[in-house]
C-alpha cells in the first residue's frame, strides 16, 4: 500500500541533501538500522570516529560556522521586543506546544515527578493543525511543555507542518528515545534546534537530578545525532545541551562543556531553578550572590573551555550565564518587564492555555493558572478573553498573579 501525504501537512522548507549523501545515508541505514544487532561493536566505532583527529577537526570548524551563522538568540530578541510597548498583539507571535505531558524520566526537579496535572495525552495531529491554522502571525514555535516531546509519533509531522510556513522550531529533550530513526526524521523535518536537557557530565551527577540511569544512552544518541546531520550535509537542527543550576551539579558545568566538544554539540546553556518545593527543586539548590567567587571561578572555567573548543556558551532566554543564575533584589518588581503575556500562547496536551511555560513550575494550584481552552474555545476566544485580560491587568500592577509574584526574583525572566 502507497502512503500518501496528508494534504493539509505542507512539505518542509528545507534544502536538500546531495544525491551521494542521500546514498551514503541510506547505505549507513542499512548497514547499521537494527541497534540491537551489534550494538556495542558500532558504538565503539562511532566513539573511536568521534575521539579521532580529522573528524573532530570537521566537526569544530562546522561548530564554529554555526554558532556565528545561527539566528537562534537573534529571532528570540526580536520577539521578545515585539511586546514592549504594553499591548497585546492581535494575535500570539510565538506559541508553546505540549505534544505529550508524560515522560520517561523522573527528574528531581520536575513537578511532572511529583503529580500529574491533567490527564495523560498526546496532542493529535488534527489537533495542533486546527490550532496552528488559527495563528497566522506565528513566528516561532517551541513544542514541549512538562512531558517528553519524543513520545509523541506525531512530531515529525508537525515539525514539517511548520516549518512548511517558515517557523522557527525548537524542542527539548532527554534524547533517550533519540533513535537512528528519529534523528533522520528531525532533520529532514527543517527542525531549527534540538535541546537536549543533560544536567550533568557524569552518570552519577544525571542520575541524582534526572532520576534514571541513560546518560550513556543520551551522550550515546547525541553523539549519533550529531553524526547523522554530518554525514546528510546538513547545518540544521542545531544540538545545544541545557543545564538547570544547582548546588547539586554546578561544579559539573565545564565538564558539560567538555562533553559538548568531544561529541560536537553547538552550544551549551545554563539555566536558573525554578524551585517550589519538592525534590531537587527547593530554595536550598538554588545558587546566590553571596556565593558569586565560588560560582564566577566555575563559569569562567566553562566559558574558557567553550571559547577553546569553539562552542557557544549562554544563559537561557536572553541572558548571560551569570545574569541567569543570579536573583534580583525584591523591590525591581520584575515581574512588569515580562511581555510573554502580550505575544506568547502556551498550550497543554489537553488545550487548557497556560501564561507561560514557567507557571506549572511555581507551586501554585494548577487551576489558579488557567486562563481558558484553546482546542474547546478557539485561540482568538482565550487570547481575547475576560481571563487572559485580567491576568494581564494583574500582572502589571505591584500585586501580580501568586504564578508571577517571585518570578526573576527567585529565576530569571
Amino acid at each position: 500500500m502507497v502512503r500518501r501525504r496528508r494534504p493539509d501537512i505542507a512539505p518542509a522548507a528545507r534544502s536538500r541533501p546531495s544525491a551521494e549523501s542521500s546514498r551514503r545515508r541510506r547505505s549507513h541505514a542499512r548497514d547499521h538500522g537494527a541497534p540491537r544487532e551489534g550494538a556495542r561493536a558500532l558504538y565503539e566505532a562511532e566513539e573511536a570516529e568521534r575521539n579521532s583527529s580529522a573528524y573532530n577537526l570537521t566537526l569544530r570548524r562546522s561548530t564554529r560556522m554555526k554558532a556565528s551563522a545561527s539566528n537562534t538568540h537573534s529571532k528570540h530578541a526580536e520577539l521578545v521586543a515585539l511586546g514592549k510597548d504594553g499591548h497585546t498583539l492581535p494575535s500570539p507571535v510565538e506559541a508553546y506546544f505540549e505534544v505529550a505531558n508524560r515522560c520517561n524520566s523522573r527528574c528531581a526537579t520536575c513537578p511532572l515527578t511529583f503529580g500529574p496535572h491533567e490527564p495523560a495525552r498526546y496532542l493529535s495531529l488534527e489537533d495542533f493543525v486546527a490550532i496552528a491554522a488559527q495563528l497566522p502571525d506565528l513566528q516561532r514555535a517551541v513544542m514541549h511543555g512538562i512531558g517528553e516531546p519524543l513520545l509523541n509519533c506525531s512530531l515529525p509531522a508537525m515539525l514539517r507542518h511548520l516549518k512548511g510556513r517558515n517557523i522557527h522550531v525548537v524542542f527539548n529533550t532527554n534524547a533517550t528515545l533519540l533513535t537512528r530513526k528519529r534523528q533522520i526524521a528531525l532533520i529532514e523535518s527543517g527542525l531549527d534546534e534540538i535541546r537536549i536537557s543533560i544536567d550533568g557530565s557524569s552518570p552519577e551527577t544525571y542520575l541524582r537530578v534526572r532520576g534514571i540511569p541513560r546518560f550513556a544512552q543520551v551522550v550515546r544518541n547525541v553523539g549519533q545525532m550529531v553524526r547523522a546531520r554530518h554525514e546528510m550535509g546538513a547545518t540544521n537542527p542545531r544540538v545545544s545541551f541545557w543545564v538547570t543550576g544547582l548546588r547539586e551539579n554546578l561544579s559539573e558545568l565545564p565538564g558539560v562543556v567538555e562533553l559538548a566538544g568531544r561529541l560536537g554539540v553547538d552550544e551549551v546553556y545554563l539555566q536558573r531553578l525554578t524551585f517550589w518545593g519538592e525534590g531537587l527543586a527547593v530554595a536550598e539548590q538554588s545558587i546566590h550572590r553571596n556565593e558569586q567567587e565560588e560560582v564566577e571561578a566555575i563559569i569562567a572555567a566553562a566559558e574558557q573551555r567553550a571559547a577553546e573548543l569553539g562552542i557557544a556558551f549562554n544563559g537561557a532566554g536572553a541572558l548571560s550565564p551569570r545574569e541567569n543564575l543570579f536573583e534580583r533584589p525584591p523591590d525591581a518588581e520584575p515581574w512588569r518587564a515580562c511581555s510573554r503575556p502580550l505575544r506568547l500562547a502556551y498550550m497543554t496536551s489537553n488545550g487548557t492555555a497556560l501564561p507561560c511555560c514557567i507557571a506549572p513550575f511555581t507551586g501554585v494550584p494548577f487551576q489558579e493558572i488557567t486562563l481558558g481552552n484553546y482546542l474547546q474555545d478557539g485561540v482568538a476566544a482565550v487570547w481575547h478573553g475576560e481571563q487572559y485580560d485580567r491576568f494581564r491587568t494583574q500582572l502589571y500592577s505591584s500585586n501580580p498573579p501568586a504564578s508571577c509574584r517571585n518570578c526573576g526574583l527567585a529565576w530569571s525572566l
